[in-house]
């Protein structure tokens, strides 16, 4: 994937997180793309309250990659880097 491909990767993959981003906000949260591999895996940080909670796996499954791969089938996966 060139660099620019990669920024417009991510790019859609911010916009694909704006849907999850009010619930996150709710409790002081929130989520950051850092990265998007050539295989199509997410790189996020978590922020914010969500930022050691223990409840991020559940929201990463159900409620981050769910919706990416809604958005962005291609999408492989999901992974937090904090």
């Amino acid at each position: 994937m060139t660099p620019d491909e990669r920024q417009d990767w991510i790019a859609k993959v911010d916009i694909a997180l704006n849907d999850v981003r009010p619930h996150l906000a709710i409790d002081g949260g929130n989520i950051e793309v850092l990265n998007v591999s050539d295989a199509k895996i997410v790189e996020i940080k978590w922020l914010g309250a969500c930022n050691g909670c223990s409840m991020t796996a559940m929201t990463m499954k159900a409620g981050v990659e769910e919706t990416l791969k809604n958005r962005l089938p291609e999408i492989a996966g999901v992974v937090a880097v904090n």
